[in-house]
């Protein structure tokens, strides 16, 4: 099975195109190589993912015929993925919530959106009254 498929197979992207760009991209290795799309994987090969700055290492145990439910991806895979690189994303959720508070600081593009949106309003209530 190619390595994007597979990788679509067990949920690990939303769509194979998603996939497919990822291994363009070099984000997939298979044995500590980057590999191209339409590279096959077999059970007991090592893939490292790339995605959202985390690296998730995973081994294939098989190859499922289709896409498979969320519950059955372990049958697929074994994910060997460390605990420090989890525990980066943790981290990483923190940090933003640090940048910058919610109302805090300069409106953003959305904000002011907002507050144009709520003037216009409140200039077409007063020219009604």
């Amino acid at each position: 099975m190619r390595v994007d498929k597979y990788l679509w197979c067990i949920r690990y992207f939303k769509t194979r195109s998603i996939a497919t760009k990822a291994c363009k991209d070099g984000k997939i290795r298979v044995n500590g190589d980057i590999i191209k799309p339409s590279r096959d994987v077999y059970p007991m090969d090592k893939i490292t993912v790339r995605k959202n700055q985390i690296n998730y290492e995973l081994v294939v145990l098989d190859t499922p015929d289709s896409r498979i439910g969320a519950k059955l991806v372990d049958i697929y895979r074994k994910d060997t993925t460390p605990k420090e690189a989890l525990q980066k994303l943790d981290l990483l959720k923190y940090s933003k919530d640090y940048y910058r508070k919610k109302g805090t600081g300069r409106p953003t593009k959305k904000d002011r959106r907002d507050i144009d949106d709520w003037y216009s309003d409140s200039e077409t209530n007063d020219s009604e009254e």
